[in-house]
């Protein structure tokens, strides 16, 4: 087996990238074997160096068995892995035709991402029909959800050059994460210094977007230090009635994590920092197209792991702190006074797991307090606090603390894998007791190239702050609203071979007390927008995916199409959309997604990306006092890039048909938008 790919192992559990096809190819089958959802974003790297010699290959192949990955709360290898868990790599990231998480997750087909602003300014994610708050979102394993909203969970402040890999759990993730995870969670996870080094990228293009940032990291002995950072900004590709440019942004980034490698312990400690203004055009209502908002987001964790080898206590300890302030008229107040919000959330971690004759157990326990302070959400404080910079005062808020304790054992024997556990979970906020959440997820290797898998899961979620208390310029919150409840039945079938990688998978799902947002038309177009809670929603749903190896299939060193893949997901709500009731979250979801890339070596170091995506969403939203439906629409990404040892230079194109598409009503994406920059690695 390839020498570096020995070291990365040995170093860092999950790391599967390395320099040659080998390694490359071992990252793919990671994500074939544990979920549909990367297929429509893998890419080869180094392809002359492919070996034809079948022997090998299936030598390769079941190494990767290996390999262990997330979805349950002990570490299982890929061969017994029960759970949807997709992992887009380093190799993966590189090649992508994009410029931020969110839109690198537009190509997963389990997902829906729904942008107000391009370059990810403000976009909200979904998995498998749900809605922007039913999913987690962790930073290297640490929950950074934003209790207030989930609409700018998603500023993140890393780079995608500074992300090894991200993680797509599907499905109810109760017992793994904890709440919120109600249909899922993404989990990113940073690039590890291993050695003294750095890289400088810089890119320009339409609309006058740059992005500009770089890295620095210093590897000694036990210790490694990494700090980066980067600016990034645009005038946006749309004006408001007066003429003024109103979806312009601008955002800054820095992030530090550091590393001791011990040899009885590993310890790993992170702090970021993500800056964000940006013209919000009509996001938040049509009275106003001159709207703008300032983020500002601060992120710390401390994380520990013995390195015992009957048992692992893995505990964490972070603090988030998130603060906004929203204008619906941009730079006065003269009509609507600004809204700011700041929301503080502590959190200690305390995960363990025992290795016995009868299987992994783990159990263990978390504390999350969230905290808000506003000057609409919550109720009245009993002394108001300075908003810094400014003469107002924060006067009311919130404090709600969730604890958990979770359980959970598994078997692996050589054929057959079962994981079953169960979450206990209470919320000082709703004054109930425990609520118990379990799930079980079984495998089964029917030959050496098939495999059938199947689960039952269940979960909970919290609602944000916004939805209990925002009312407001058109929103009527109900701060009586019950938690969100999913159960969920998953079966699936994966063809695994080196050449040819396929998989299926059916699932059902019933939610009760769903919350979302819905306006009653009858009462007249000044009818506000309410939060409830539907009473339940059934959910059917399909993926397939299949991914053609040409090289391997081939048996040929250079090919011109190194990997094609195509993916597609449909969705059915039994919920139907009520006369004269306009939803905006819970029953507005992508029903039809197909995505597909192909990935091909030109000539030499030349090579060029080529991504494919069409979607068709059931909802309707209000233009012009008449209800209108969503149109479906097909996008065409392209990237023709000159990758070299220490530099690549690059240039890319999205929807480069220039097609006109909507992912929220009355808000407009923008046209083609080409880029072009470089990078260059020391």
């Amino acid at each position: 087996m390839n020498e570096n790919i020995q070291k990365s192992y040995s170093a860092v559990r999950f790391r599967h990238f390395a320099r040659s096809p080998y390694a490359v190819f071992r990252s793919l089958k990671i994500e074939v074997n544990i979920g549909v959802l990367s297929v429509a974003m893998l890419t080869f790297a180094n392809v002359e160096e492919v070996s034809a010699q079948t022997d090998r290959q299936q030598e390769q192949q079941y190494e990767l068995e290996e390999v262990e990955v997330t979805g349950s709360r002990v570490p299982l290898t890929v061969a017994q892995a029960a759970r949807m868990v997709t992992v887009l790599d380093r190799e993966a990231i590189a090649a992508a035709l994009v410029q931020s998480v969110n839109d690198l997750l537009k190509y997963a087909v389990g997902v829906d991402v729904r942008q107000r602003g391009d370059m990810g300014v403000q976009t909200d994610i979904s998995i498998r029909g749900g809605t922007q708050e039913q999913i987690t979102i962790l930073l290297n394993g640490i929950n950074i959800c934003d209790p207030q909203t989930g609409h700018n969970t998603a500023d993140f402040p890393v780079d995608l050059n500074e992300i090894e890999r991200i993680e797509v759990l599907e499905g109810p993730a109760g017992r793994v994460y904890g709440t919120s995870s109600l249909l899922g969670a993404i989990n990113i996870v940073t690039r590890a210094a291993d050695r003294t080094g750095g890289e400088v990228h810089a890119e320009g293009g339409s609309y006058g977007f740059f992005n500009g940032g770089g890295r620095l990291t210093c590897a000694t002995g036990r210790f490694s230090n990494q700090v980066s950072g980067s600016y990034t900004r645009s005038d946006g590709f749309s004006r408001n009635k007066a003429g003024r440019l109103n979806t312009d942004f601008t955002n800054g980034k820095a992030f530090y994590q550091g590393r001791y490698t011990g040899s009885q312990v590993d310890l790993n400690w992170h702090a970021g920092l993500s800056m964000k203004d940006f013209g919000s055009n009509t996001f938040y209502g049509t009275s106003s197209d001159d709207q703008f908002e300032h983020t500002r987001k601060f992120y710390t964790a401390v994380q520990a792991e013995n390195k015992g080898s009957d048992w692992h206590f893995k505990p964490s300890v972070y603090w988030n702190r998130s603060e906004d302030r929203f204008e619906y008229f941009k730079g006065t107040e003269a009509k609507v006074p600004f809204n700011y919000g700041r929301t503080d959330v502590f959190g200690v971690n305390l995960n363990n797991y025992v290795q016995t004759c009868l299987g992994k157990t783990a159990f263990g326990a978390e504390f999350r307090n969230e905290g808000i302070v506003s000057t609409k959400l919550g109720e009245p404080l009993n002394q108001p606090k300075p908003i810094r910079g400014t003469e107002r005062s924060y006067t009311v808020g919130l404090n709600r603390t969730n604890m958990s304790f979770h359980l959970e054992h598994t078997v692996v024997l050589p054929r057959f894998t079962v994981s079953a556990g169960v979450i206990a979970v209470k919320n000082t906020w709703d004054e109930a007791g425990f609520h118990f959440y379990p799930g079980i997820d079984a495998s089964y290797q029917l030959a050496r190239d098939w495999k059938l898998y199947a689960s039952y899961n269940t979960s909970l979620r919290m609602p944000t702050f916004t939805d209990l208390y925002y009312t407001v310029g058109g929103y009527k919150a109900d701060k009586y609203l019950k938690p969100e409840e999913m159960q969920a039945l998953e079966a699936g079938l994966k063809y695994l071979n080196p050449g040819v990688r396929a998989t299926l998978s059916l699932y059902w799902h019933h939610g009760t007390n769903m919350i979302d947002w819905i306006k009653d038309l009858s009462e007249g177009a000044d009818a506000p927008w309410q939060s409830v809670n539907h009473t339940k929603v059934n959910t059917l749903g399909a993926e397939a995916a299949v991914t053609l190896d040409m090289a391997t299939l081939t048996g040929k060193r250079q090919v011109l199409v190194r990997t094609l893949n195509v993916a597609y997901s449909y969705i059915n709500k039994d919920k139907e959309a009520e006369a004269g009731i306009q939803s905006l979250y819970a029953l507005d979801y992508l029903r039809h997604k197909v995505v597909a890339q192909a990935n091909l070596h030109l000539y030499g170091k030349l090579n060029m990306n080529l991504s494919y995506r069409w979607q068709e969403r059931r909802g309707n939203y209000e233009k012009e006092g008449v209800m209108v439906s969503y149109q479906p629409y097909s996008l065409l990404d392209a990237r023709l890039s000159w990758d070299d040892t220490c530099f690549t230079v690059y240039a890319e194109a999205n929807n480069l048909l220039n097609k006109t598409y909507y992912d929220y009503g009355n808000i407009p994406q923008p046209g083609i938008w080409v880029r072009a920059g470089a990078s260059f690695r020391f």
